[in-house]
């Protein structure tokens, strides 16, 4: 019989994911950003003097409200709404009907395992029926979803899904490939592998549209 703690260490170790929707509580948003900050940075102080450090010292005495600020205004900024980039489109007069891709997009996201970096690229693409949407919006997207507690999986879910709604297309697709810390710096400590990921909508679910994209990944557009 596993115990729940063996149980969700397994899942965790194994980077399983329950839900495309990121998990938030229902009163995540009652608390304004610089209450949440004040709790987090007394937390941040209870690890550190658990862990027996000094926090009187110079060199740390600042740093559970670094912490506190970092989580709530950075790296989990992704968890607020209101962050969410705007989705205007614009009418794509010039009658450009090939694939656009946005490639080497880069991902800098947080494991909710364990809470460490995940740091990759992740390439986009979409076809559009009509409308378009500005290059920058695309990076903005992905920044936005990977600004939070991330399961690789569904981060790479997230963006198709919003991309979907916001050019009100099924043909988007993106893959991430990214390294994960946790692996990389804990556990089996493998510094040299990567995660790959993909989700493809619509066109990019066959097999000769997957591929064209697959081809422009490849391409070689350093400069």
């Amino acid at each position: 019989m596993i115990s729940e703690d063996n149980l969700q260490d397994e899942m965790g170790n194994n980077h399983i994911a329950t839900n495309e929707n990121t998990p938030l509580r229902a009163d995540a948003f009652e608390l304004s950003d610089e209450q949440k900050i004040e709790s987090i940075k007394k937390d941040v102080e209870n690890i550190l003097n658990t862990l027996g450090m000094d926090l009187t010292d110079d060199s740390l005495k600042g740093t559970p409200n670094r912490v506190a600020k970092m989580f709530v205004k950075e790296i989990f900024g992704g968890l607020n709404p209101t962050k969410k980039p705007g989705s205007s489109t614009f009418e794509n007069k010039y009658k450009y009907n090939e694939m656009l891709v946005e490639k080497n997009i880069t991902v800098y996201s947080t494991c909710e395992h364990h809470l460490l970096p995940i740091v990759g690229r992740a390439h986009v693409a979409y076809i559009s029926n009509g409308n378009v949407v500005g290059l920058s919006k695309m990076n903005r997207i992905v920044d936005f979803y990977a600004k939070r507690p991330q399961v690789q999986e569904r981060l790479t879910i997230q963006i198709v899904r919003e991309l979907q709604q916001v050019l009100k297309t099924d043909d988007v697709a993106c893959i991430i490939d990214a390294k994960h810390l946790c692996v990389n710096s804990r556990g089996i400590r493998d510094i040299e592998s990567s995660t790959v990921t993909a989700e493809f909508g619509g066109k990019f679910k066959e097999e000769a549209v997957r591929q064209e994209f697959l081809e422009y990944i490849k391409l070689d557009t350093r400069f």
